[in-house]
């Protein structure tokens, strides 16, 4: 069998290698361009989160982007969306919640920002907690990576993403109006999904953008699935077509109102998101369990109510949920500004203002009772100001100022209320130098937390700063470092739970003498960027000390007695990617990452398998394009020492898309993308359910028109 899956993997590339199928080539990827005079002209590679206009060259490391397009047709969680990019993982928890996993960092070390701002949710706090921005809204996701990523934070060593939308216009529209609509299935779990958005100009100078998804989804198809019962003196494994409690249905609603004049633009928006998703895995199995000191006792299992229900099969649930297992009901509204002026007074090219208010609320159910509460109000402003060259140095400076209360209550309140308030200060420069370029930045944070019990409050500062070179040291050859001291402060879970936490089994113990976070951190990279051959080749090593984990001190079974604790730590890998253009149709890659976490000479936990992979993408006509990839996920066996290995598998994907353009530059596309062809049994070793298996073999069709 296996023998037969290498040769219809084989067989796959070969046709795609030698056929007229293609995809289009992404911006980032675009090859230097000679003018008529001959000189090279860099192409500039747009980074939103970034304040300063910088050619592809200009940064010290791979920043990544993936496009709309792209967005469209992949994941619906944030994790699930950008887990094909080098580097990046998912730490999933079945259909309805994904956090990117970058460079074996997770959590509050992956900052999220939405328009370089915070989300104000609460994913940071549990991998069952979706991240509240929505891929198939967004018009660009950025994975940043340097001294760039001081502007929004301290403490994503890995990276940064930021989720670029579209609900506040900065340019009016061509003919008055621009807009697109979309509709897609996925014959995995029975996905529909339908996402629509307007903007019309109001007038010269007022934009209005209107703009809506919704999405419903069954359990997902899983290959070889079985789910062990207990009945008391015997279990027996029962096979199972679905994984149960996998059901996701999300409604999202923007609209914003702009301003925009020759000089920048200022507006306005809201937005209000509905989630409904189910938690698999999610058991009341070891309620009982309580810490002795250092030490977990459990009583009989036969003295509580609830039961492992996530092997009920919930097909056909149409909104009424209460037959299923654990249940996420989760409403947010938001409320942002934004603005940009362009020369604003002497000195200084661009002001930019950003503020946001959200109310986020989520209700963890089972059966018809709402059993555990998660309410979170967040407030944050920052302010930019880009000033002119300063003897051949350009650069941002800015404050940014936050607070969000969070209250949680129910069986798993597992801190008492709390407010965060967060005061930065920060900048970036960046200079050439004969064939170098530079790039310097530096972040300062002041923390405070009040908490509404008699633990102690928190009070801390920290302070970071990076740097990078490019040193072009010959024609297409670009040599480049990156080097940073960074320190992050502890956050309120870190400091103050106490208390069971279902999903991910662990009763957590907070630690109030935690200290700051501090990483050293190197990355050295080679790129090439001929007419037909590019690659690029990076290293990265971080050091950490007084790095925050949960320690466990003591296991029952499958469920853990964690304290949040420091110690040494270090984690280092490779990311590398080689691109042969063959014609103007056909383009060969070969990709491969690897990552290695220690904590105090022992495994890590929840670090991914390392991964090698190959990629066809061709252009047949202007109309027509496909790609084909196959990628192999090595076995983890260097696990932390309550996990267990994960098997490897093999990852097949084939699409194919068919574009139409008419007149007044609309254009109607259709495509057809295969998921796992090999109907793989997938695991996660970066998930906490890394013992559930993701979606087997799946179809997905769908059609978008722009106009």
């Amino acid at each position: 069998m296996s023998f037969s899956k290498h040769i219809l993997t084989l067989s796959i590339l070969t046709v795609f290698s030698t056929s007229s199928w293609a995809e289009e080539q992404a911006t980032a990827q675009q090859k230097t361009i000679a003018n008529e005079d001959g000189i090279q002209q860099l192409d500039t590679l747009t980074l939103t989160a970034h304040p300063l206009q910088q050619s592809k060259q200009d940064f010290g490391v791979a920043d990544q982007t993936v496009s709309r397009d792209t967005l469209q047709q992949g994941g619906s969680t944030l994790g699930e969306a950008l887990k094909q990019q080098l580097g990046v993982y998912s730490n999933s928890f079945g259909a309805g919640s994904s956090r990117p996993v970058i460079r074996g960092q997770e959590g509050a070390r992956v900052k999220v920002t939405q328009n370089a701002t915070e989300s104000m949710d609460v994913s940071s706090l549990s991998p069952d907690h979706t991240v509240t921005v929505d891929p198939q809204l967004a018009e660009k996701i950025e994975v940043i990576r340097g001294p760039s990523t001081l502007l929004y934070g301290a403490g994503s060593v890995g990276g940064l993403v930021n989720v670029v939308d579209s609900k506040i216009a900065t340019k009016m529209p061509k003919d008055g109006y621009a807009g697109d609509v979309g509709l897609r299935y996925n014959s995995g779990n029975d996905e529909k999904l339908a996402h629509a958005g307007m903007t019309v100009g109001l007038g010269s100078n007022v934009a209005l953008r209107v703009e809506g998804l919704k999405r419903e989804a069954n359990d997902y198809i899983a290959p070889n699935y079985s789910v062990i019962e207990d009945h008391g003196d015997h279990t027996h494994s029962t096979k199972e077509r679905r994984v149960g409690n996998t059901f996701s249905e999300s409604d999202n609603v923007n609209v914003g109102l702009s301003w925009i004049g020759e000089r920048g633009f200022a507006g306005v928006s809201y937005s209000n998101r509905q989630d409904q998703y189910g938690l698999p895995g999610h058991s009341h199995e070891y309620e009982s369990c309580h810490p002795h000191g250092d030490h977990l006792h459990c009583g009989g299992h036969d003295d509580h109510e609830h039961e492992d229900e996530s092997a009920h099969d919930h097909e056909g649930h149409d909104h009424d949920h209460s037959g299923a297992g654990p249940w996420i009901d989760l409403k947010t509204e938001r409320y942002d500004f934004r603005s940009e002026l362009n020369n604003p007074f002497a000195g200084f090219k661009k002001l930019r203002a950003q503020a946001s208010y959200t109310d986020y609320q989520h209700d963890e159910i089972e059966g018809d009772q709402a059993m555990t509460t998660f309410k979170s109000k967040g407030y944050e402003g920052r302010i930019e100001l880009v000033h002119n060259p300063l003897a051949q140095w350009e650069g941002v400076w800015g404050l940014q100022a936050s607070q969000q209360k969070l209250d949680i209550s129910g069986e798993e309140a597992i801190f008492a209320p709390n407010k965060t308030q967060k005061y930065s200060l920060f900048g970036l420069e960046h200079r050439q130098l004969g064939d170098v370029h530079l790039e310097l930045g530096t972040r300062f944070d002041h923390q405070k937390i009040d908490i509404d019990s008699m633990q102690k409050d928190f009070d801390g500062n920290a302070f970071s700063v990076s740097g990078a070179a490019n040193w072009e040291f010959k024609p297409d050859y670009t040599l480049s470092l990156s080097a940073s001291h960074q320190q992050r402060l502890p956050s309120a879970q870190e400091l103050y739970s106490k208390g069971g936490h279902f999903a991910t089994n662990t009763y957590e113990l907070g630690n109030e003498n935690l200290d700051k976070e501090k990483s050293n951190n190197v990355e050295v990279g080679l790129h090439y960027d001929g007419d037909r051959l590019s690659y690029h080749v990076h290293l990265y090593h971080n050091w950490f000390d007084n790095y925050i984990y949960a320690k466990t001190l003591d296991q029952y079974e499958n469920f853990r007695l964690i304290e949040y604790s420091q110690d040494a730590a270090k984690f280092y890998g490779t990311e590398a990617e080689v691109t042969y253009q063959w014609n103007d149709m056909h383009k060969t890659t070969i990709f491969g990452d690897y990552v290695r976490g220690k904590i105090d000479n022992e495994n890590a936990p929840r670090v991914p398998a390392g991964r090698l992979g190959t990629r066809v993408n061709a252009n047949f006509d202007d109309n027509w394009s496909g790609s084909a990839e196959y990628s192999h996920v090595f076995n983890q066996d260097k696990f932390a020492s309550y996990e267990r290995e994960t098997k490897g598998y093999n990852m097949v994907n084939v699409g194919v898309a068919y574009q139409h353009p008419f007149a007044n530059k609309q254009v109607a596309k259709v495509y057809l993308n295969a998921n796992n062809l090999l109907d793989e049994t997938v695991y996660e070793h970066s998930s906490f359910l890394s013992t559930i298996p993701q979606m087997g073999r799946n179809f997905v069709i769908g059609v978008d028109y722009k106009f």
